[in-house]
């Protein structure tokens, strides 16, 4: 059978690699490596306080946080499933995860809700980013490696780089979502007092899609915690590296009880970050109060408004 393939062979591979090896690495990973250096400060910073932080403060801690966000049932759980990770002897390894973590998702939400609130106002904005989150999300999450080693090395920023990468999408998309759907007639209600675009963005649209932006913030950690797995076969450390230690050793306990601490705490987190965005006040937000705050800027209320515009 006859197929394009019989009349030309496109060297796509070689071009890729030209291109990398040939003109990107050498012009510009110095500039890579430099910025790397907020990442580091941010994730050293961290990783210290984390681990110096003793165990029974950093469960408490979670736990009263838990229990305000998630529940009883999810508070208990935390202080368990702490303990017990301490008790099998993860804990510094938890806690460089879970530095790791919110560094990833941290820049995450540095980068992606900016970006998606500016989609949100553009259509052309919308149109040059979803393809390219469309090709973020589908390409697979060792395909980042390669090229992050060779623009950036190896070690834990490297890592922390590769996981904003995987993770961005969500939070971009879903701040875009709900910026989007923001009702119509409270924004025509906001441009008929007069508010201006900062005013109706801050005070109103933001407020409304903050459920939907934490929904976005919660999926991006969730793939945070899973990138950071993977990142440990280029020298992140971590329960990440606890599992593929085992893989490598075959050993089975090791690699279970890497793979438990990860659970125990990706639950933990996504109860909290559930939580947070399903009981914030701003889910109620009615017309009255928003066009109160939109009003605080000029400092006179909706009612002296409305009468003076009668």
């Amino acid at each position: 059978m006859f197929s394009p393939g019989d009349l030309l062979i496109i060297p796509f591979d070689d071009w890729v690699n030209d291109f990398v090896r040939g003109w990107l690495v050498p012009n510009f990973r110095p500039l890579f490596r430099a910025a790397q250096v907020p990442i580091t400060v941010v994730l050293n910073g961290l990783d210290n306080f984390f681990n110096a932080v003793p165990m029974l403060i950093t469960t408490a801690a979670f736990a009263l946080a838990a229990w305000k966000w998630a529940g009883r049932g999810i508070a208990i759980f935390t202080l368990l499933g702490f303990a017990f990770i301490d008790m099998i002897g993860l804990w510094p390894q938890t806690m460089t995860t879970l530095a790791m973590i919110i560094t990833s998702v941290l820049f995450c939400a540095v980068i992606g809700i900016p970006v998606g609130i500016l989609s949100a106002r553009s259509n052309l904005m919308w149109k040059i980013v979803r393809p390219v989150l469309d090709i973020m999300q589908t390409i697979p999450s060792f395909v980042y490696l390669v090229p992050i080693v060779m623009l950036f090395g190896v070690g834990m920023a490297p890592g922390i780089i590769a996981t904003i990468i995987f993770a961005l999408p969500p939070i971009i998309r879903l701040t875009n979502l709900g910026i989007r759907n923001v009702r119509g007639d409270l924004i025509e209600a906001a441009q008929a007092f007069g508010s201006t675009g900062w005013q109706m963005l801050i005070d109103l649209q933001i407020p409304l899609a903050l459920r939907t932006i934490m929904a976005g913030l919660n999926q991006t950690l969730m793939l945070a915690l899973s990138m950071v797995v993977i990142t440990a076969l280029i020298g992140a450390g971590g329960l990440g590296l606890v599992v593929n230690t085992g893989l490598g050793r075959l050993d089975v306990g090791g690699a279970t009880a890497g793979g438990i601490g990860i659970v125990i705490l990706a639950i933990v987190l996504d109860r909290i970050t559930q939580g947070l965005g399903e009981k914030n006040p701003a889910n109620t937000v009615s017309l009255r109060s928003t066009l109160f705050n939109i009003f605080r800027f000029k400092g006179s209320s909706p009612a002296a408004e409305v009468k003076k515009a009668a």
